[in-house]
């Protein structure tokens, strides 16, 4: 029963990875394409449709702007593509933006660029699965009354499959990534044959009436109106700066395959959006939201309020005469949705390692676990996705206004410290080829920065209010958290340089064995402690009860222990504070000297017994740890419970692929610290 969880953890993550096998996890571009690209790739599922969405606030009358808000998206779009070809050659590590910012515009920058982007990863698993679940409900209606827990059922399947490991999750999510493709691409090409030849396409919504409760605006109520579209079509944008992240994953060259990753990604993304977008407009595809203000109603009059989402809808309308291609589109459309989620699922960890690196994170998240993966930022990222899709009842159109901020923060601001690094490079370099090249790669970089920050003056404008302020609150707190953790670890850093003083030998060391009864356990550390050949030695008990200390007292005698026994007064029946006292008493006298404290613990096998046994010597261990110049001992004495543990394999923790297997007592079965060993436990 003991090797259970062990057994199901190997079951259903795999068998451990050794370090030297890290390389056989590496990417080549057609399987990074759709590990990395799935988040970008999928958001033709809902980008669309927000910006139908933002529309319909005013009602029909703005429909008509659409190809021009998608045209503005795809320029965006193509500009952000073009401008992370230079970083992804430039920077390779897999800090990405961080990197970019941290090197060229400080320190400061880099953080803040790093929790824009921890926000918007989350973000991105949080919209992905929900939109998912939202595609996967046009298909089969009975799960959405469940879509929430279908949502948070996704994730832990996500989490699962990416602690399996890198390039695992690589092939299974490489075939679905290609169908989804294929089914989009393979319904623009059959829709607009089909319309070619004559036919005319209409969507379910076609007729539909929509009223929102901004009808009728102009000026500038138009103008903003546009703008709040403008940036929710700008969604199709997050996922582009994963690749950036996840360079390290690629063969090499990595820099080159990234590029030529991205440059794919670009021309797949532009072809689908575009091609999605203008489909919904050419069959009147429509859609609607309550919630924000804009209410659709049939031909009959009645409010609708669980019409398909809009690619479905061009889906069902394209294949009008064809249903397995219909069936084949959503079906895809939900699954792609729930693997874009892997990007930030590979992303995400990614970042926080090399946060973790630079001191700005826990370093637990810079450890690999078993298959080699970043364990404990998927299990963080899929923990508060969750909390996400919980708390806002995995509805898309509640959590894009929360989206796309944190990306277009990244996206500024690593533009910005790539022209600062064009321009150093600039003032060394002396080949005219290489300045040629160089100042080109600096001008893509400058247009994209003055591109991606008006938009992202226009997402803060627009978003505000419907959400993107706990995204605005949210990045401070973490950059603050952040800042925190750099200064603490910065701080121990600097107590922790050797000077002459802590390395010189101490004086005398004092030994003190604490003892409570006379048996087996006291023997054994009263032996260890002499073998340790302190400069003085002597056992301390407690006198707790005066009979019983007489009695200890008179059997040390009989026994004639070679060891001095000293008993210290407890009028208040306390026993750590007389033992604190005593030994603060031997260093006040010699503060050069040390005192070692050898405390005697039992190992116990059941988690109950360790209930069965007071918390005497970890209350004390505590207080003496906080002692300078005070060394504790902790001498284990096994009890018979513990020999059902003795000789199991150490379950493997995170980092254990990269030592040999050895065996020790397990150290989540075994208790020890049951308090100063004596009868009284």
């Amino acid at each position: 029963m003991s090797k259970a969880p062990d057994l199901v953890k190997r079951l259903i993550l795999g068998r451990a990875l050794r370090s030297a096998q890290q390389s056989e996890q590496l990417l080549p571009k057609r399987i990074a394409l759709p590990i990395f690209a799935s988040d970008a790739l999928s958001s033709v599922a809902y980008a669309p449709q927000e910006i139908l969405l933002a529309l319909s606030v005013a009602g029909l009358a703005t429909y008509h702007y659409t190809p021009w808000v998608a045209a503005a998206v795809v320029v965006i779009l193509l500009t952000v593509v073009a401008s992370y070809r230079q970083n992804v050659r430039a920077y390779q590590s897999g800090g990405g933006d961080f990197e970019v910012a941290t090197e060229n515009l400080g320190s400061n920058w880099g953080v803040l660029v790093a929790s824009a982007l921890l926000v918007d990863y989350v973000m991105t698993v949080a919209v992905s699965v929900s939109s998912g679940v939202e595609n996967l409900g046009s298909l089969l209606k009975f799960l959405q009354p469940y879509e929430v827990l279908v949502a948070l059922l996704i994730v832990v399947l996500l989490t699962i499959a990416n602690l399996r490991g890198l390039k695992e999750a690589g092939l299974a999510f490489a075939v679905p990534t290609y169908l989804f493709m294929f089914a989009v691409i393979a319904m623009l090409l059959w829709g607009f044959a089909r319309m070619g030849l004559g036919t005319d396409l209409k969507a379910e919504t076609a007729h539909y009436e929509i009223r929102g409760s901004e009808m009728g605006v102009g000026g500038f109520a138009l103008v903003f109106l546009l703008l709040r579209a403008f940036s929710s079509g700008c969604a199709a944008l997050t996922g582009v700066e994963a690749i950036s992240n996840g360079v390290p994953a690629f063969k090499k060259p990595k820099g080159e395959n990234a590029a030529k990753t991205l440059l794919l990604l670009g021309i797949v993304a532009m072809t689908m959006f575009g091609g999605v977008t203008a489909l919904a407009y050419i069959t009147d595809a429509k859609f609607a939201e309550p919630d924000l203000g804009s209410h659709m109603f049939n031909t009959s009059g009645k409010e609708v309020t669980d019409a398909d989402t809009v690619i479905a809808q061009v889906a069902h309308a394209v294949f009008s005469n064809f249903t397995p291609g219909f069936v084949l589109v959503t079906t895809m459309t939900a699954l792609i949705l729930f693997l874009a989620a892997n990007t930030a699922f590979n992303g995400f960890p990614v970042l926080g390692s090399v946060l973790a690196q630079n001191r700005y994170l826990p370093r637990q998240l810079h450890t690999r676990g078993d298959r080699l993966a970043f364990s404990n930022g998927i299990i963080i990222l899929a923990a508060m996705a969750g909390l996400l899709i919980y708390a806002y009842d995995a509805n898309v159109s509640k959590l894009i206004p929360l989206y796309t901020v944190g990306v277009f923060v990244s996206f500024t601001v690593s533009q910005i410290g790539m022209v600062r690094h064009w321009n150093r490079l600039l003032a060394t370099e002396e080949d005219p080829a290489q300045r040629r090249r160089m100042k080109t790669s600096r001008g893509i970089n400058a247009f994209g920065a003055t591109l991606t920050g008006i938009v992202l003056v226009v997402v803060l404008i627009t978003k505000f209010a419907l959400g993107a302020w706990i995204v605005c609150l949210a990045m401070p707190v973490l950059f603050v958290l952040m800042r925190g953790i750099r200064r603490h670890y910065d701080r121990v850093s600097e107590e922790l340089v050797p000077s002459g003083e802590d390395v010189a030998l101490p004086a005398r060391n004092h030994g003190i064995v604490l003892v409570s009864k006379i048996h087996k356990p006291t023997l054994r550390a009263l032996a260890y402690a002499r073998a340790t050949r302190p400069s003085t030695l002597e056992a301390v008990t407690v006198a707790v009860d005066a009979q019983e200390s007489q009695r200890l007292q008179e059997e040390w005698d009989a026994l004639d222990v070679p060891v001095p026994l000293k008993i210290l007064d407890s009028p208040y029946r306390e026993i750590t504070r007389p033992v604190l006292e005593y030994v603060k008493s031997l260093r006040r006298k010699s503060p050069r000297d040390v005192v070692t404290v050898f405390i005697p613990e039992y190992v116990v096998g059941h988690w109950w017994e360790h209930l069965l046994h007071n918390q005497s010597a970890l209350r004390l261990k505590g207080r003496l740890l906080f002692q300078p110049g005070v060394m504790v001992t902790s001498v284990a004495w096994q009890l018979h419970s513990s020999d059902r543990l003795k000789g199991r394999v150490e379950p493997p923790g995170p980092g254990a692929s990269r030592r040999p297997p050895r065996l020790t007592p397990d150290q989540d079965g075994v208790r020890a610290g049951g308090g100063i060993v004596s009868e009284r436990d």
